[in-house]
């Protein structure tokens, strides 16, 4: 199924940016829909949620919903085109799924932090899952967020940290090294764990387990390689922007078929 999303990613990202940091998240948003989340339907007011902070992964969210079925699939190649409601950016309400307009990077913690919070205070078990980019934590709110969730004992919250190495102008670790998340999140009263983001076995069986002690939320530092499926896009920067060419579509697909690899 992640071969076949990836499929979908480099057939939809003949425009618009964002393809190299949603192939890099594509077995954790699976992991959580498929093996993980308890969400038979996106309406029921008792479902888990997700939030996705780093919000230029929008259309890994789309094709793992359409996956699911929450989706149209048939909506999928119009990614991008005019009228079409798969934005660049998630916008709560345009589809099935979506919890939060998201994409100003910083949020989305924060938003998950409110719906954990008021599941607690009106009784629902439901958990609340956020997705964010290891260079997004360089934002302020996102510590205050982190700050905040452990003084209200909020075990139902779970951030995932999409761990590739790479943000918008450069390296991660230039500015805020990846080595540290782990120490930075306990030292904030998080129970935090670092684990191979692309390992779908290895993160459902965690994740399965939130919250990882009582009273305090959880995070999972997931490492993760930019451009994940197609070695000319791994850990390369450019493909934060690039689309892809009409000519090298049918390339990209036989790779991920393992017919270029």
């Amino acid at each position: 199924m992640a071969r076949e999303v990836r499929k979908d990613l480099v057939r939809m990202h003949q425009r618009g940016t964002g393809l190299g940091s949603s192939l890099s998240c594509v077995e954790i948003l699976l992991s959580l829909y498929f093996e993980v989340m308890q969400i038979a339907d996106p309406t029921d007011p008792a479902r888990d949620r997700f939030i996705l902070s780093k919000g230029h992964a929008a259309s890994a969210l789309y094709a793992v919903l359409a996956r699911r079925g929450f989706l149209d699939a048939a909506l999928l190649p119009g990614y991008l085109t005019d009228g079409s409601v798969l934005t660049a950016h998630p916008s709560r309400g345009a589809v099935p799924g979506v919890e939060a307009s998201t994409g100003s990077l910083g949020h989305g913690l924060a938003i998950g932090l409110g719906m954990a919070l008021a599941a607690r205070r009106n009784d629902a078990r439901y958990r609340v899952f956020v997705l964010l980019g290891d260079g997004e934590l360089q934002e302020g709110a996102v510590w205050e967020a982190v700050s905040l969730a452990p003084a209200l004992g909020l075990d139902n919250l779970v951030a995932v940290i999409d761990a590739n190495g790479l943000q918008g102008y450069g390296r991660v670790d230039d500015l805020s090294p990846r080595s540290s998340f782990v120490a930075r999140l306990r030292a904030f009263g998080w129970q935090a764990e670092e684990l191979d983001g692309h390992d779908i076995p290895a993160l459902s069986a965690r994740l399965a387990k939130v919250p990882f002690e009582s009273g305090r939320p959880s995070a999972v530092v997931a490492r993760t390689v930019k451009g994940r499926g197609v070695a000319e896009m791994e850990d390369t920067l450019g493909w934060h922007y690039f689309s892809v060419p009409a000519g090298r579509v049918e390339a990209f697909l036989s790779e991920l078929d393992g017919g270029g690899r």
